[in-house]
């Protein structure tokens, strides 16, 4: 198999690089989705509402051409005028107002829900001949030509298609009764619309895989962009050690006063940390102080050599107690044997003396491992 090169774009765009182009702008938005949505939602409006534009504009159109003696006698044009459009703005406006919100759901819907304003901002490279005619003559644009052409056969495929079954209908159109005709017309004109809608969301349905596919290829990283990528998420080492160290001090800070009352600190050695004390006057079992893994565990084991608390390698009993016990609660009853050569242990090394290497045995049933499932013993 070749060896991949640093700088060959091989690899899929990461979850980060798709948002951080989405966040320039480079979102998929299908104009055709647009239009196609625009004349959908366009002629359903004049399916339903049509007849209430129709009635308004007869309306109108019968009071502008109805004359009587006062209309004679006080002509005023801007009353008529201003009358007509009172009376035909509001299913305008309706009309525009759904297309409007159309056009931004289909395209912030695609768009992941952005609005980035800098795509507003004038950009030289808009302006320079030299670039648009790149963009003309360049892969981007012989692309574009195939598709406008694709596009212009099939809608024109459509448009012959509803013209060649109403071809007589269209040549008669003034020749007959009015009220007929006018319906003719206009159920003609709604037909056509949502014909011309239908090739558009074809188009669309086409089209969206393909800008899918291109803006992936667009975005493609190299090998190298995945490193630089994973340098950044997770930092520096440098930083990755202060953001340790200053979880460990905060860890430190919470623990101090339980780890000052501890007699013992049992670790993993270094992913769990028990930290434990008995007072027969307080308790009849020995009692978890505190306990963490990860950081909190090594923050433990700091502090516990601050405070010359003895700290024991107890791989199972650590991780026994821990997954068992919570903070400020005596142990299970299962632990006490163990716990107790624990503290004899302890004591032995207090007292100065010389005591056996720490053996201590777990019931196999509170065995777990290090993600706090139970061991499986043959």
């Amino acid at each position: 198999m070749a060896e991949e090169t640093p700088g060959e774009k091989t690899f899929a765009p990461t979850e980060k690089r798709r948002k951080d182009a989405a966040e320039r702008g480079d979102v998929i938005r299908p104009r055709e989705l647009g239009t196609a949505i625009s004349v959908m939602g366009g002629a359903a409006w004049l399916q339903f509402s049509g007849p209430w534009l129709l009635d308004i504009l007869g309306s109108t159109t019968r009071a502008g051409l109805t004359w009587d003696r006062a209309s004679i006698e006080s002509f005023d044009a801007g009353v008529l005028m201003r009358s007509a459009l009172i009376a035909a703005l509001p299913p305008v406006f309706a009309l525009g107002g759904l297309l409007m919100v159309a056009a931004l759901i289909s395209q912030l819907g695609l768009g992941e829900g952005r609005w980035v304003a800098g795509n507003l901002a004038p950009k030289a490279s808009r302006l320079n001949p030299l670039s648009g005619l790149k963009r003309m003559f360049g892969p981007q644009g012989w692309i574009e030509l195939a598709k406008g052409l694709a596009k212009l056969a099939l809608l024109g495929t459509i448009a012959w298609f509803w013209i060649k079954g109403r071809l007589a209908g269209l040549l008669v159109l003034g020749s007959g009764d009015l009220p007929a005709q006018l319906a003719f017309a206009w159920n003609a004109l709604l037909a056509l619309l949502f014909a011309l809608g239908a090739g558009l969301v074809i188009i669309a349905l086409v089209d969206y895989p393909i800008q899918w596919l291109r803006r992936m290829m667009r975005l493609k990283m190299s090998l190298q962009d995945l490193k630089d990528e994973s340098k950044e998420s997770e930092g520096s080492p440098e930083r990755k050690a202060a953001i340790r160290q200053r979880q460990r001090q905060i860890a430190m800070g919470g623990m101090q006063a339980a780890m000052r009352e501890a007699q013992f600190v049992i670790t993993n050695p270094t992913h769990f940390s028990v930290a434990l004390s008995y007072d027969p006057e307080k308790a009849p079992a020995p009692v978890v102080l505190a306990k963490g893994r990860g950081e909190k565990a090594l923050a433990m084991r700091e502090l516990a050599a601050e405070l010359s608390v003895p700290v024991l390698s107890s791989p199972a009993l650590a991780r026994s107690v821990f997954f068992t016990t919570r903070e400020n609660q005596m142990i299970r009853e299962e632990l006490y044997a163990a716990v107790a050569a624990v503290l004899a242990f302890v004591l032995a090394l207090k007292r100065g003396d010389t005591p056996p290497d720490l053996q201590v045995s777990v019931p196999s049933e509170l065995r777990f491992d290090a993600e706090g499932r139970l061991e499986i013993t043959p």
